[in-house]
């Protein structure tokens, strides 16, 4: 029987390297630096250089190690070249958060063809391929990884705000979670899920622009700040949660349907 450290807990990330998609700004960014701060090498992307500049600055500037690398998420031979790069300059991807995404802020019956390829390539199709690719490379290194979806609390609930395709590319997300965690699982490469409620952020800043300050219908009456969701991103990215896969964190502040 293992003799395990109580209590049996770690965040350290060192020896680790992750990816992180939609780091230019809001919870990308966020993320990208925390796991950094935990020891993690990180690599970055984005389609504004300048801004992953920034991000790559910021984290060095706090001691860590982190590559940016363009990408486009819609293009799949981009997807590919990210993971690439990452393993050529940081090492073996073990680490992947699948955050990039778009809203949609069109009511179905407005919305062209064009915007709806655009969200379901982004929020949906891009993670797949890039979990398909970063697990790929793991099984035939036989390491163990951790990926982690950004899914939403608009998933599990619609507030009719003109946001119908947004909702289903969450809910995509959730059940590409929980299946590609049965396929990998053998492989000991964990995916889990992360549903936040609404925190600050560039899309959510664009969304309080069309229908006002809408907090004071949560029951906290509160909007979240990204640093709250640290400890989420840590316990799905660390050994601390060796035995967890498949699962969805709501981390909404009660703000979803229960």
């Amino acid at each position: 029987m293992t003799d395990y450290a109580l209590p049996n807990v770690s965040h350290d990330l060192s020896g680790e390297v992750a990816i992180v998609t939609g780091a230019t700004s809001g919870l990308g960014r966020r993320f990208a630096r925390t796991l950094a701060a935990a020891g993690a090498k990180v690599a970055i992307s984005g389609r504004r250089e300048d801004r992953l500049s920034e991000v790559k600055a910021e984290i060095e500037a706090d001691g860590g190690t982190c590559h940016a690398v363009r990408c486009d998420v819609t293009d799949a031979d981009d997807l590919k070249a990210l993971v690439q790069a990452a393993e050529d300059a940081l090492g073996l991807v073990t680490i992947l958060v699948n955050n990039a995404g778009i809203p949609d802020a069109q009511f179905a019956t407005k919305m062209e063809v064009e915007l709806i390829d655009l969200v379901l390539d982004t929020n949906v199709r891009a993670p797949f391929i890039l979990s398909a690719e970063v697990a790929k490379r793991l099984i035939a290194a036989k390491r163990t990884g951790r990926i982690v979806n950004i899914s939403s609390a608009a998933a599990f609930s619609y507030g009719g705000h003109g946001a119908a395709l947004y909702s289903v590319s969450k809910a995509a997300v959730v059940r590409m979670t929980e299946t590609l965690s049965v396929e990998w699982a053998r492989f000991r490469i964990n995916v889990n899920a992360i549903a936040p409620g609404a925190f600050h952020s560039e899309m959510l800043a664009g969304m309080l622009e069309r229908v006002g300050d809408m907090s004071k219908s949560f029951p906290r009456g509160r909007i979240g700040e990204p640093p709250q969701l640290d400890s989420t991103l840590l316990f799905l990215c660390s050994p601390a949660s060796d035995v967890v896969t498949g699962t969805v964190v709501h981390a909404d502040d009660a703000q979803g349907p229960r």
